[in-house]
């Protein structure tokens, strides 16, 4: 089973949000299906079924390897680098 090489490393605690939802969905006045928060930065982007795949993009301008769910009531994370949940 293939495991998150990255977690061990995230800052403790993890860094507060830098905003309630999407800055550039909210920019491009579309609507992010869900949202995911940066565990090393704050930054919260939309998911993969957003139109912007925000979150996504993020990872690849940042090579921050691992964000969580935004959504209310969920606490998974996901590792853009081993493609895992943490």
């Amino acid at each position: 089973m293939k495991q998150c090489t990255h977690a061990d490393a995230l800052p403790h605690p993890e860094p507060e949000p830098l905003s309630e939802t999407c800055p550039e969905c909210l920019a491009d006045g579309t609507h992010p299906v869900q949202l995911r928060k940066c565990l090393v930065c704050g930054y919260v982007g939309c998911c993969d079924t957003s139109p912007g795949r925000h979150a996504t993009e993020h990872f690849k301008g940042s090579d921050h390897p691992v964000m969580r769910t935004f959504e209310p009531g969920e606490n998974w994370r996901w590792c853009f680098v081993d493609h895992v949940l943490v």
